[in-house]
């Protein structure tokens, strides 16, 4: 019993931490974020779920494809506090305006949004709705969006386990860990989905780990490792990577 209410703990500060929703009082000890990240790929289930109802919904009151795909990325975006479109925008102005590391590190902490960053936001935001619009409804519409936000947090925390915190403080160092076990819940809720998905899924799994080791291997470059917006980035990039595969495929 100890075991089972740990693991529902470690769930709510997982999605504390990932989404704004609230997860209910803990009992007990808390747990760390380190300790909460097997249940990443967890919170982007009920986030993708979310924006799938959204997008249901939409198009159940006769709206466009256009407009419901716009109602998810919005649902999306208030399910996480806009967290992840965040460290998008921060990482792109950091990579591009940046002359070394410190400097980058020093723009990327900045709340400001500058040119790079307003133009990575403006151009991954479309692709995703436009792949979205273009995706046929049906069963596998749900699907799509599970595996999406499934995939793209699951890409999160490999990198997690993959590369070091660059900074001695924040949510890269607080949630950062060495321990590839906690990687299969994510991969057996990443499997399920993509069974939910369809055909498509193969090739988006693809697709998104391609996108995952450009984004990570330019990071570890340009800054030496990562940082909580280097893991927006790859999540908001993963699952726009993962969206053009499935509509492309559908």
């Amino acid at each position: 019993m100890n075991r089972i209410r740990r693991r529902v703990a470690e769930l709510q500060i997982a999605l504390m931490f990932m989404t704004r929703l609230p997860p209910g009082p803990i009992r007990g000890e808390v747990p760390s974020l380190a300790d909460a990240r097997w249940a990443y790929p967890l919170a982007g289930l009920v986030v993708g779920g979310l924006a799938w109802c959204g997008h249901a919904l939409a198009l159940a009151a006769g709206l466009p494809p256009s407009v419901a795909a716009v109602s998810a990325i919005a649902i999306m975006a208030l399910a996480t506090g806009g967290l992840h479109f965040d460290g998008l925008a921060d990482l792109a102005d950091g990579i591009g305006g940046g002359r070394d590391a410190e400097h980058r590190l020093r723009i990327m902490r900045d709340s400001h949004i500058g040119s790079y960053g307003a133009l990575a936001l403006l151009l991954v935001t479309a692709l995703i709705g436009a792949s979205i619009a273009s995706f046929p409804p049906g069963r596998a519409m749900a699907g799509a969006f599970l595996f999406s936000a499934v995939t793209s947090r699951l890409a999160m925390l490999a990198v997690l386990e993959w590369l070091p915190p660059v900074r001695a403080d924040g949510l890269g160092r607080d949630a950062s860990g060495h321990n590839p076990c906690v990687l299969l819940p994510g991969l057996g809720i990443c499997a399920g989905t993509a069974w939910l998905a369809g055909s498509g899924s193969v090739p988006a799994l693809l697709s998104a780990a391609v996108t995952v080791f450009a984004i990570a291997h330019l990071a570890r470059k340009r800054i030496g490792g990562q940082t909580g917006d280097v893991l927006g980035a790859i999540q908001l990039a993963t699952e726009a990577a993962c969206w053009l595969t499935l509509a492309t495929r559908s």
